[in-house]
């Protein structure tokens, strides 16, 4: 049976989503594409006419999971002074943390490694969401230069992206607290570095 155009779209849609909360979960060799379209809820024949390969898949699914967090890290500096949207950023990005389990953590800091063992179109999607996250966050840093705005942003999501990892890492939930909250207050607006 045809679907629709809509219908397509929607299923595509499904499938990254699902894709890349799985992949977040698992990584990106700890689940197949019959499981993957198995979560979406659709049938295991149906993948290939959405994508090529699961490493296409994988590809799309990296590029929005970061134009996503792009969108968000914009919303958050909208109508806000720097340090103010720098705070908001460093806030929600250690926050998401708490918001439910891996699959809904950031991708830099769940599947970082597995991206650049991937290379190819994956690590190009990463590389330009990754550099898109730090032009937002290089534009709410304080510095004298760009470029000196641009090495504290670095620094920044390093210490963000580091703390999420240690946090998840630990299994003693006082101190992946403990962890989370140094990275707020090293990378918050407070920091006398800034």
């Amino acid at each position: 049976m045809r679907v629709s155009k809509d219908q397509a779209a929607e299923n595509r849609a499904r499938i990254i989503e699902v894709a890349s909360q799985q992949f977040r979960q698992k990584g990106f060799d700890g689940i197949g594409v019959a499981d993957l379209m198995k979560s979406a809820g659709l049938t295991h024949g149906g993948f290939y006419g959405h994508f090529a390969s699961k490493d296409d898949l994988i590809a799309v699914s990296c590029d929005e999971a970061m134009k996503r967090s792009a969108e968000k890290w914009s919303a958050l500096t909208e109508q806000r002074e720097p340090e103010d949207a720098l705070a908001a950023i460093v806030s929600s990005y250690l926050a998401k943390y708490h918001s439910g389990g891996l699959a809904n953590s950031c991708t830099m800091a769940m599947l970082a490694p597995d991206i650049a063992r991937h290379g190819g179109d994956v690590q190009t999607n990463f590389t330009d969401g990754t550099k898109k996250l730090l032009e937002i966050l290089a534009s709410v840093t304080a510095g004298k230069t760009d470029k000196d705005k641009r090495e504290k942003a670095i620094a920044t999501m390093a210490g963000l992206v580091g703390a999420v990892v240690l946090a998840r890492a630990v299994n003693d939930p006082a101190f992946a607290d403990e962890i989370l909250s140094a990275g707020s207050v090293i990378f918050g607006p407070e920091s006398d570095d800034r």
